[in-house]
């Protein structure tokens, strides 16, 4: 036993130097980026600034009404009311350098652990919550750009761990699931909603049919999140016409001469790739062929492959019973609740990941997605994953190597995409005996 326990105690070494100096990166990388002589927080004043202008009787959309800054809003009308005592008395505008930081760490103490199957520890470790925290700060350098930015990114993250705790919380032995399905469909309505401050990510709710639960729950939950999503689009066009009507134009591109937000706006997205490859090979201006890249691209980089490893851990231990495809994944997903929960997360992480406008202060929330799965992989897997989503990308970012108008991040995210997906099909090495 001498030299396993030795081999096992230098591993555990050489990891932990591994982490201490991904935190060492990441933390310098924010104090770096704190003393740079830079007027941060652009998008909280604008914010703000949108929340002002609707209290003085002026639209928001129009960005001349919109006191310091050029840029336009782009939430919906009843997100002025939401945001209001946000705004309320200056506070964020001056001091969301010291709020955000605060923000974030709740995010990483917020999310759910899941935990090996078969794991037998129902509380979080030290270690286990510090990896989350330290992932929702550094991953992607997505928390640099909400930080740099004033992005309200960080207040849907915040709202995103919140839902996926209520989501993926694994109910106490002993309990019965329909103890847990109301603060489940509670965190579908949560997460619902959160998507409705960026419709472009509707798509992730697609993901809740992972969950281990009868199929009708399953689409009960999926039916909440989307009247949730669909919610607050209704009470714009409903309780603000005016508003509403502006806001299509604004997102139209409508509004001469201001700032437009559109799909094609620079992002280190896998549409925005497809685009600049298409440049190089053909017309650019041709938006069916830079869709049909983008869809190819997405299936082959992503979704195809997420697709294959699930049909592959099925297949490795496949339902009894027989029946369709999907009767045979709900059984499965259910006979292995706790590897449902990580294909649940994994596949929120591919459909973000995915999206065609993927803008860099994005990169954080999808952090929170990666710090759920990152506590629990191997050692192996979690050094790569450390060192592709955390330690490279701060390490570019605080030489000073700008990672405006590239795909650096876009390419991080997709290598521990890949990290995650090959440790995913390891996911039969522990027995997962834990049912719901």
């Amino acid at each position: 036993m001498a030299p396993s326990a030795d081999t096992a105690s230098g591993r555990n070494i050489w990891l932990a130097c591994l982490i201490a100096l991904t935190a060492l990166l990441v933390f310098g990388n924010l104090a770096n980026d704190a003393v740079l002589d830079v007027r941060y927080g652009w998008d909280t004043r604008v914010n703000c600034a949108a929340v002002d202008a609707y209290a003085r009787g002026l639209d928001p959309y129009f960005v001349k009404n919109l006191k310091g800054t050029k840029l336009s809003y782009p939430y919906l009308p009843v997100t002025l009311e939401a945001f209001r005592p946000f705004c309320a008395g200056g506070i964020l505008v001056a001091h969301h350098k010291a709020i955000f930081p605060v923000l974030a760490v709740l995010c990483g103490l917020l999310l759910p652990g899941l935990g090996f199957p078969g794991a037998r520890r129902t509380r979080p470790s030290a270690r286990d919550v510090g990896l989350r925290v330290l992932c929702a700060l550094g991953a992607f350098v997505g928390f640099e750009w909400v930080q740099a930015s004033g992005n309200f990114a960080i207040l849907s993250g915040v709202l995103t761990a919140i839902a996926l705790r209520l989501l993926l919380s694994l109910p106490a032995s002993g309990s019965s699931e329909d103890s847990g399905f109301p603060s489940r469909l509670a965190g579908a309505a949560l997460l619902g909603l959160v998507m409705s401050f960026k419709l472009v990510f509707f798509p992730v709710l697609a993901a809740l049919y992972f969950l281990p639960l009868p199929r009708g729950r399953k689409l009960t939950l999926i039916a909440m999140a989307s009247f949730s999503f669909a919610l607050p689009i209704l009470i714009s066009w409903l309780a603000y016409p005016d508003l509403f009507a502006s806001w299509q134009l604004a997102m139209a591109g409508k509004i001469p001469d201001q700032h437009l937000v559109e799909l094609f706006e620079s992002n280190p997205s896998l549409l925005l790739l497809a685009r600049d490859l298409m440049g190089h090979v053909g017309p650019i201006d041709s938006k069916p062929a830079i869709f049909a890249t983008y869809a190819v691209a997405a299936t082959a980089l992503v979704l195809g492959p997420f697709a294959l490893s699930v049909l592959r851990l099925i297949g490795k231990r496949p339902a009894h019973g027989g029946g369709s495809l999907p009767g045979r994944l709900d059984r499965w997903l259910m006979d292995h609740p706790r590897v449902a929960m990580r294909i649940t997360v994994l596949a929120m992480f591919a459909l973000y990941l995915s999206s065609p406008r993927l803008k860099e202060y994005a990169f954080f929330e999808l952090a929170l997605y990666a710090a759920i799965l990152l506590v629990d992989l191997s050692a192996t897997a979690l050094a790569a994953a450390l060192t592709v989503g955390l330690l490279m990308p701060s390490l570019i970012s605080i030489v000073g190597t700008s990672l405006e108008d590239s795909f650096i991040l876009l390419f991080s995210a997709l290598m521990l995409f890949w990290v995650l997906l090959l440790d995913a099909g390891q996911a039969g090495r522990v027995p997962d005996t834990v049912q719901l």
